[in-house]
Order: structure tokens, then C-alpha cells, then sequence
């Protein structure tokens, strides 16, 4: 009797189970579930309230209700084509896709299909469920049960007016006002096509933030199309030629890429929602990006073809302003975005180096060497070189940092660490620089990471806020949380009295003279640090300048990583930084930055070969010394009495002085001065020059120098020249010296014609 009773209930659950399934299939829909989804307004405004950019529709709404009959033809075929190409012959669920997808899950370990069609991408949509084994099984009964109440046509109507398509947008009526400024049922195919190919990862796969993959998504999707035959031949290749996206409309669009990545963090935030005050200032935003037009028109006959700006506040950390690239609408790589996009920064990371060392007990006054030196690394020798090519021997570190020479610096990194560098340049908030130190290597010390524009000018916010690293924020309402949602608060990246020093060095324009020469771009009417970067093979020029109130970082360069002609930083992004700080010192004041006393840090008269205390007999200069690290030795060697030196300055030249002893056989020697005649040091009897081609002529110099201490009288092919630097002008010239007691020199150099 018993197993009767249970054979029975064992028959009659399926059958239980049955019923409850049917009728909840039957059953009718809640009234609210197909009701026309209104999403709240965003409208994007600087932070003065101007509107910069808006997703709402007529209606004040976020979506924008679009009937089946108003939508063209191309966009259903399109969708159908790319999410479910038996949709009109399922009843919900496709079985044929679902055995697919469990053979190829299965095959591969992890789930890499889920045969969704779109009836159950509605189901999620008006139902969501969690991405797991049990919310497919809950969107699969959704999905039949959609399909007993509603036609295909109202399934679709539903699909589109609800998938989320990037930006912020909800369904195509948004999205084809958004992307083309045109209505759903006014698209080419090649737009239909690049809306269904969103469908499925709107963020990634975005026009405005991944252009190449928006392209490619819409390859995929025109592919598919031809194959279904719901587009022909000459169709497709109509539709791969179109641009991805229009051009602005009527409606404002102003900071495209800024605005474009806010909408991008509305996609993944849904607190970011109404209207948004953004901390930019419009007005300064359209005056830096003229400037970036400007840069790139006036240097694209040496190679440039893009160039980008951000501005920060120091204080706040707000963001005043964003420029990605010069045209946003430029339809190959104008939505490409350089303030996030990372590349290589060249020897704008040397100043952190330098603050590192500083804090291990280096000081400004450090001789290091500027010597031929051959380091062995995990992946062979490595020499570096300067950037002229040149070696200057024993260097001061202020000079080292300030005309930005590699070799110093590479040794500098060759004592401290790599690894000790890279943390110190993760604590700056570099988060670009995933790879441990033996992947970066010494060439770290020259940039060889890649790093964004946004990350750097984070950074020297860092040094100019005394070492104190703090997040930097796009609200204007929410002081230093961005919506990246860091973590920490704040944290030290370095001392102050380092980062004071540090700054000092790179406002330093005589430190600079031996580098840059005498004429650059960084002459400015108050305070500013600046330094310049340029990538290895001339790819990336970076100029990064701060104040006590802002910093400006400018990029010049090309998207595919093509060389530039004959560009630098400081004939490159230089310029182009210059124009960007004096923009920003007419709406922010500059201020002063924290000076080296203000930091604890003490003056202290040194001579400026060795850098060691400084005697009657040698040539000054005050020189800045955290407490602590002041040199306790006096320099004896410029009145020949001798000093104990680094063996590897031994034997080299510096100023027409040699220092010569024999081979030393430990770690320092005591030599004594020799001095050579009257020579010219700059140039040298025998140089050759090339002016590059687009040069400014205000660049195109060289040098004079010679080793006498006195007055020297200078003329070029016989005619008197004043001035310690001289314009090259093509052909063979002979440059002469006389001293006031009447010795003299010469020297014969050729200039060839710009390439």
C-alpha cells in the first residue's frame, strides 16, 4: 500500500510540475512589464552650468520610444543577422544554438557561448537575472513565456527600445540620434550595422571610445548580413566605406572626448544620472583645443599629425580641461583619446628618479658621470646614450636632471634600484605600469613604460602639492573622488623638501642651458617647472609644466607610432605647452611654487665642478641641501692641491680641464689639475651639422664656448658675432675666438642644407 502511494506521487509531481509550468506560461503578463522604459535624463554641463553634452530625448528622457513600423528595415535585419538568425523561426528559445553552445562550453572548459536569442535578451532586459546557469534557465521560461503573448513583431519592438547601445543611450531611437543625428528609420545599412554590432558590448565595442573595434564589429555584422542575404554585394562594400559615426549636429557637443568618457562611466555607474556638473571650463577647454589644431597644422610637414592637453587644478584635482586629439570627428583615429591612451614618456619620469634619490641622500649637488658605461642587463649589454650623442664626464645632478641627460640618470637608476624606482613611480600613480622591474629594466629611467597623459600630470600634481599624491576628479561637486573610484585618499610619493628641490632644479633655465641651450620655449612670466619627453625612435613628444595652481601636460606625436622629422620636446610639445600654460594663467593663477626653504631645505655655496663646498678658488653658485645631506668635504681641486674623485672621472675632460693620473686601482684617486691652451669647446674644429627640415631658425643654433675665464670676442667667416650662440647657416664657415690678452682659436665646421 505504501509503495503504491509513492509510485503514485511520483507519477502525479511531473505531472503537477507540468500544469504550474503551463498555466504560468499562459498566465498573463504583469501590466508592467512591457511598459515603454523612460530612463532618467543626462545632460553633461561644466562647471559653470553651460551644457556640454546631452543624452535625453524630446521628453526629458534617456530612451526614446521608437514603433515597429518607424523603424527601418535595415536595422531589424541587422540585429536579427548579428544576435539570432532563426529568431523568426524559434519559439523563444533556439535549440539548435543551445546544443552549440553547451558542445563548445564544454569543449573549452569556460562558457563562451550562451545561445541567448533575443526573446530571452527581452526577458533579462524587462527581467534581469543574474549571468549564471540559473539565470539562464530563468530567462529561457521568459522567453516562452513572452512568446505566447506577444508577436514577433512586438518582441522586437521591445528589443530595440530597451537594449542598452553605449553612451548612456537606451534603445535606437537614442542611439541613431546620438551616433548619426538621424531617427531609426532614416539609416544606411552600414549604420544599422554598427548598431547591432553594439548590442553586444557597448563599452568596449564603442565609435566614440574604440573606433577600430566599433569598425570591426561592424565588418562582423555586414558579413553576416550578405551571408543571410538581407544585404547584397555592393551593398556591404557601400556600407565598410561609410564613416562611423556623423558629424556634430545642431545639438551642443562640446569636449567630445571628455564628455564621451563620462558617458562612458555612465554606462558603468548608474549613480552617474541627471544632470552632471563636470569640473570643466568650457572656455578654456575651446581655447586649448584651437591650440592643438594650431600644433598639429603648423608641424605636420615634419610628421606630426596629432597632438593632445589636459589640465589639472592642483589644489582640488579637478580636471579643467580635455583634449584627446585635434579632430574628433576625424574618421580613421579621431575618437582615439591621448589623455588615456598610454605610450612611452620618454625623460618626463626622470624628475621622480631624481626626487627618489634625493631622498636616499643624493642632493643636487651629486656629481654623477657622464661617461661611456656598458651595463649587463637580463637581456644583453646595455649603453645608453644622451640625446646629442655626447659626453660631458662628471655632471652636477641639477645640471644632469635639468638639461636631461640619459646616461646620469640610467646610472642614477643602476644605484637605487629599478624596483625602488618603479614603486616609487606606482606611489605617483602610474598604474599604466603593470610589468615588474626586470621587464622595464634600466631604460625605465628613460621612460621605456607606457604611462597616459592623464596619469602624468596627476603625478607632477604630486610634487607640486609637496610630494602628496591625490586622486584627480571629473565633478566638480565631488573634491578628489573621481568616478574611477580610487581607493586611497592620499599618499606620499616623496618629501617635500625633495619635491621642492626637484621643482627648483626644473625651473632652473641656466641648469638647462647646457641641453637646451639658452632660447627655449619655457620662459615664463612666473614660476613654472617644466620638463620635456621624447620617446625612443621619435614616436612621442611630452611636455609636462606646474605651478602652485595648475599643471598642463601636452602630448605631440602620431596615433600608428610613425617617427616624427626632426622634432624634440622642446621643438615639439615645447611650443604647443607654452601656448597651454599662458591659456590656463589667464583664467587660474599660477601662484609660487613651495620653494626649497619653504620646505626645510638649506643654501649652501659649492663650487660648480665638484659640488663640493666652496673655496676662493673655484667658480660658485648656492646650491639647495635637505638637512642632513650638505657636503662636509671643501673643494680643493681647482686650486691644485688635489681631491679625491671618482675613478670614473679620471682622465676625462671637462671645461679644457683633464683630470690625468695614472690607472687607479681602486674606487677613488687623488690627481691634480693639468690645464691645456686657449681651445674653443663648442663648436669643435671639424663638426658637421644638418639642420632638420621645418625647423624654427630661433632653434636652429649651437654654441660658443672655449675654456678661457675671461672675455672672449667671437666672428664667424671674419665678420664680428655677439652673443654666446649662433645660427647655422648652410655651407663651410670658420668660427674664431681672441681673448682680451690676444690668444686665439678656431675652428672650421660644415653645415649641410635642411634635409
Amino acid at each position: 500500500m505504501k509503495t503504491r502511494r509513492i509510485l503514485a506521487f511520483s507519477l502525479a509531481t511531473p505531472a503537477v510540475v507540468a500544469a504550474t509550468c503551463a498555466a504560468w506560461l499562459l498566465w498573463p503578463l504583469p501590466a508592467d512589464t512591457l511598459a515603454p522604459s523612460r530612463g532618467p535624463a543626462l545632460v553633461i554641463e561644466d562647471r559653470n552650468g553651460l551644457p556640454l553634452r546631452s543624452t535625453r530625448a524630446a521628453d526629458g528622457s534617456r530612451s526614446e520610444w521608437t514603433a515597429y513600423g518607424d523603424v527601418d528595415p535595415d536595422v531589424i535585419n541587422a540585429f536579427i543577422a548579428v544576435e539570432d538568425r532563426r529568431f523568426w523561426d524559434h519559439s523563444g528559445v533556439d535549440v539548435r544554438a543551445l546544443a552549440r553552445a553547451t558542445r563548445d562550453n564544454l569543449a573549452t572548459g569556460r562558457v563562451v557561448s550562451g545561445a541567448s536569442t533575443i526573446t530571452m535578451q527581452l526577458a533579462r532586459l524587462v527581467r534581469p537575472s543574474e549571468r549564471s546557469f540559473v539565470g539562464k534557465v530563468s530567462q529561457a521560461f521568459w522567453a516562452l513565456r513572452l512568446e505566447r503573448h506577444l508577436s514577433k513583431q512586438q518582441i522586437l519592438e521591445q528589443y530595440l527600445n530597451r537594449v542598452h547601445l553605449g553612451q548612456a543611450t537606451v534603445g535606437i531611437g537614442a542611439a541613431t540620434s546620438l551616433y548619426f543625428g538621424t531617427s531609426p528609420n532614416a539609416v544606411s545599412i552600414g549604420q544599422a550595422a554598427t548598431l547591432a554590432g553594439l548590442a553586444h558590448a557597448p563599452s568596449s565595442d564603442n565609435p566614440f571610445t574604440s573606433p577600430r573595434r566599433a569598425r570591426a564589429r561592424r565588418a562582423v555584422a555586414l558579413s553576416r548580413m550578405l551571408r543571410l542575404g538581407y544585404a547584397s554585394g555592393e551593398d556591404v562594400a557601400r556600407a565598410r566605406s561609410e564613416p562611423l559615426v556623423a558629424a556634430r549636429g545642431t545639438t551642443p557637443f562640446l569636449a567630445p572626448h571628455f564628455t564621451t568618457r563620462v558617458m562612458a562611466w555612465a554606462d558603468d555607474d548608474a549613480a552617474v544620472a541627471g544632470t552632471v556638473r563636470t569640473s570643466i571650463d568650457v572656455a578654456l577647454q575651446a581655447a586649448l583645443e584651437g591650440e592643438v589644431r594650431h600644433t598639429v597644422d603648423m608641424m605636420k610637414d615634419r610628421g606630426v599629425r596629432q597632438a593632445a592637453a589636459v589640465v589639472l587644478d592642483n589644489t582640488t584635482g579637478e580636471v579643467l580641461a580635455w583634449v584627446g586629439s585635434p579632430n574628433f570627428w576625424a574618421e580613421l583615429d579621431g575618437q582615439t583619446d591621448m589623455v588615456v591612451s598610454p605610450r612611452q614618456p620618454g625623460s618626463t619620469l626622470k624628475p621622480f628618479l631624481y626626487a627618489l634619490a634625493l631622498d636616499r641622500g643624493y642632493t643636487a649637488a651629486t656629481v654623477l658621470p657622464d661617461i661611456p658605461r656598458t651595463y649587463a642587463t637580463a637581456t644583453g649589454p646595455y649603453q645608453p646614450r644622451n640625446y646629442d650623442r655626447r659626453f660631458r664626464g662628471p655632471t652636477r645632478a641639477r645640471e644632469a636632471l635639468a638639461s636631461s641627460y640619459n646616461v646620469p640618470a640610467v646610472e642614477l637608476a643602476a644605484r637605487l634600484g629599478t624596483g625602488s624606482f618603479l614603486h616609487t613611480l606606482q606611489l605617483a600613480g602610474f598604474e599604466s605600469l603593470q610589468r615588474d622591474a626586470e621587464y622595464y629594466g634600466l631604460g625605465l629611467a628613460l621612460g621605456n613604460g607606457d604611462v597616459s597623459l592623464i596619469e602624468l600630470a596627476n603625478a607632477y600634481r604630486a610634487l607640486a602639492n609637496g610630494g602628496e599624491w591625490r586622486p584627480w576628479t571629473w565633478r566638480a561637486d565631488v573634491a578628489g573622488r573621481p568616478a574611477t573610484a580610487w581607493r586611497e585618499t592620499s599618499r606620499k610619493v616623496v618629501t617635500s623638501v625633495s619635491s621642492a628641490i626637484v621643482l627648483d632644479i626644473l625651473q632652473d633655465a641656466g641648469a638647462r642651458v647646457p641641453g637646451f641651450g639658452p632660447v627655449t620655449p619655457f620662459d615664463f612670466p612666473f614660476p613654472v617647472a617644466v620638463k620635456t619627453g621624447t620617446s625612443r625612435h621619435f614616436t612621442d613628444n611630452w611636455a609636462v609644466a606646474t605651478t602652485r595652481g595648475f599643471t598642463v601636460a601636452v602630448w605631440a606625436g602620431n596615433f600608428d607610432g610613425r617617427p616624427m622629422q626632426g622634432v624634440s620636446g622642446i621643438t615639439g610639445a615645447g611650443p604647443l605647452l607654452h601656448r597651454a600654460v599662458m591659456a590656463v594663467a589667464a583664467r587660474v593663477s599660477p601662484g609660487a611654487l613651495m620653494t626649497p626653504a619653504e620646505a626645510g631645505a638649506v643654501a649652501l655655496p659649492v663650487c660648480r665642478l665638484s659640488g663640493l663646498r666652496a673655496t676662493s678658488g673655484c667658480a660658485q653658485l648656492t646650491e639647495w641641501f635637505a638637512r642632513g645631506t650638505e657636503p662636509a668635504e671643501s673643494d680643493t681641486w681647482e686650486v691644485g692641491s688635489g681631491v679625491t674623485l671618482p675613478a670614473e672621472y679620471v682622465a676625462w675632460a671637462r671645461d679644457g680641464m683633464r683630470l690625468a693620473a695614472a690607472t687607479p686601482d681602486s674606487a677613488t684617486d687623488s690627481v691634480a689639475p693639468r690645464r691645456s691652451g686657449f681651445r674653443i669647446l663648442s663648436p669643435i674644429d671639424g663638426d658637421r651639422y644638418a639642420i632638420p627640415s621645418g625647423i624654427d631658425p630661433r632653434y636652429a643654433t649651437i654654441s660658443l664656448r672655449t675654456n678661457g675665464a675671461g672675455s672672449v670676442r667671437w666672428s664667424v667667416d671674419g665678420a664680428s658675432h655677439a652673443g654666446a650662440r649662433w645660427a647655422l647657416v648652410p655651407g663651410r664657415h670658420v668660427i674664431r675666438a681672441v681673448t682680451e690678452t690676444g690668444e686665439s682659436a678656431s675652428a672650421e665646421i660644415v653645415v649641410a642644407n635642411p634635409e
